[in-house]
């Protein structure tokens, strides 16, 4: 052996980097597995981890595979209140892309859950707060490579938990209609900015309905793509068979045109896709004079919650209605099993949930793909200890997956992701005689904002979710979704939701263009 192999042993079996835990700390953890160890076998199961956890130290000596960073940038600064009236900006920092290419000249946000290069992120949460990404996520680079200028991060609300913009970490997102009322959640920032004009186009998250809520409530279009479409890669993710991220434009062509630059497989990086993925380019393929042979299939299921405010219900139906004057053929459909399809998303969400955000730091585990390992520490640390800061959405929903996991041990669970399959096959044999089907994005009109001081725990955990009726059955199945905005009750917008075969966002987006069209 060289004196300089030497070295390189003599540094490799240095002190582990992950230190062995003590033989109290094993002998806890062990109580509270039920595992019965005695004295003489602890001390042997310590010594044994302890020298498997040396192996640790050889890792750090291997440069991880990252995502590539390829525009500067600086860190940016947060917006003061005279620039941030609706409170829709996290942080500004202004990243600007290739010199040419389909989006150039347009400007971008970026929710505050999808990493940024050297930018703070948040995620709607203060614990979390002092997180620097040292990595793009692709949707970022695929963005800046067409051409795009990100223009910063836009608020988002605590954890993406909330489909009211009220949980956010400094102040509730405000809805330009009305300063008092909700401007949706969980994508609220993004919302706002883009319907404000202070940017073009912005990325969203949705899990239960976050892009396609807040569009609702502020009147721009919010597309919630087919699971797999659009990479997840560096972005903070909830449950992984229900996260997607899409485009919220003021316009069809608009978002059609951002789809076509993000969608695509993204080299096995996020095990949610598919390598066959076809992308079209839709901002071409939806200009279309008519809509003449389509089927659109307006779901009885959709309408008429105990909560469905009747001008909501009214409005949808006619401007469903309306499209009959471009060609399409509208009547009623059935689907049941969509009034349980809130249902199937607790099942999974919750205790999926449990496991990617709190035991997965919010990147999961299990799969194959990217971690951000830089963030995992401190996201998983500031989750477990800063708890002051985290709403009683997630409290809620941890204190419910741990319960469901240590009571039924993943039974449920699995029972929800089985009857996913029923809910999915129920929305394939309508579609199978439809194009596309049209129901409320939310039964209601925003809501107004509540007091902080009048709330109380349980106030504000229902606040955040009592708007998801229709939107979540699309997270579980998958299928494409979007909202646009569809009439007025007063001063308020409401959303028309268009959802279509999987993969068929082509579809979705012409009946969205006809209908923006008939609107002008």
């Amino acid at each position: 052996m060289t004196e300089s192999s030497k070295e390189l042993k003599s540094e490799l079996f240095q002190d582990p980097t992950v230190p062995g835990p003590t033989t109290a700390v094993l002998s806890a953890l062990a109580t509270r597995l039920n595992y019965s160890l005695s004295d003489d076998e602890l001390k042997q199961c310590h010594s044994l981890i302890t020298d498997a956890l040396k192996g640790f130290n050889r890792l750090d000596h291997l440069v991880e595979p990252t995502l590539p960073v390829k525009y500067p940038r600086t860190p940016g600064y947060r917006p003061t209140a005279e620039e941030n009236p609706y409170h829709a900006w996290y942080w500004k920092s202004t990243i600007k892309g290739a010199d040419s290419g389909k989006l150039s000249g347009k400007t971008i946000a970026i929710k505050d859950n999808v990493m940024v290069a050297g930018v703070p992120m948040m995620n709607g949460c203060r614990a979390l707060e002092g997180t620097i990404p040292d990595v793009d996520a692709t949707v970022v680079t695929r963005l800046l490579d067409a051409g795009g200028t990100i223009l910063g991060k836009a608020t988002c609300e605590n954890l993406c938990l909330s489909g009211c913009s009220f949980t956010t970490g400094y102040g509730p997102v405000l809805n330009f209609y009305d300063k008092a009322r909700s401007a949706g959640g969980s994508s609220s920032g993004n919302a706002v900015l883009v319907m404000t004009r202070e940017v073009d186009m912005a990325i969203g998250g949705d899990q239960g309905g976050s892009i396609r809520v807040p569009s609702s409530w502020t009147g721009c279009v919010g597309l919630k793509p087919t699971w797999g479409l659009v990479p997840y890669t560096g972005a903070m993710s909830i449950e992984p068979t229900l996260d997607h991220l899409g485009p919220m434009t003021r316009t069809v062509h608009d978002c059609a045109l951002m789809l076509e630059v993000i969608a695509g497989y993204d080299d096995g990086l996020d095990h949610r896709q598919h390598p066959k993925i076809k992308v079209p380019e839709y901002s071409k393929e939806i200009e279309v004079d008519n809509l003449n042979g389509m089927k659109i299939g307006i779901l009885q299921e959709g309408f008429g919650h105990d909560v469905s405010e009747v001008a909501v219900d009214r409005i949808v139906r006619e401007a469903a209605q309306k499209l009959t004057s471009v060609g399409a053929e509208v009547k009623d459909v059935s689907i049941p099993i969509h009034k349980h399809s809130s249902a199937i998303w607790v099942g999974i969400g919750c205790e999926g949930s449990y496991h990617c955000m709190l035991r997965g730091s919010l990147q999961g585990l299990g799969y194959k793909g990217y971690y951000a390992t830089n963030c995992m520490k401190t996201i998983g640390a500031a989750l477990r200890h800063d708890t002051k800061h985290l709403s009683p959405t997630y409290k809620k929903i941890m204190l419910t997956g741990a319960y469901l996991n240590q009571t039924l041990h993943g039974q449920y669970y699995g029972r929800c992701q089985n009857l996913r399959r029923l809910l999915r096959q129920a929305y394939d044999d309508v579609l199978n005689d439809y194009d596309v089907l049209i129901m409320p994005t939310v039964p209601f009109v925003s809501q107004k904002l509540p007091k902080e001081n009048e709330m109380t725990f349980k106030d504000r955990s229902n606040l955040s979710e009592n708007m998801f009726q229709n939107t979540m059955a699309a997270d579980v199945t998958g299928h494409p979704a979007l909202s646009i905005n569809a009439g007025w009750v007063g001063k308020l917008p409401i959303g028309m939701m268009i959802v279509g075969k999987h993969w068929d966002e082509t579809t979705v987006l012409k009946v969205a263009r006809a209908h923006e069209k008939i609107c002008k």
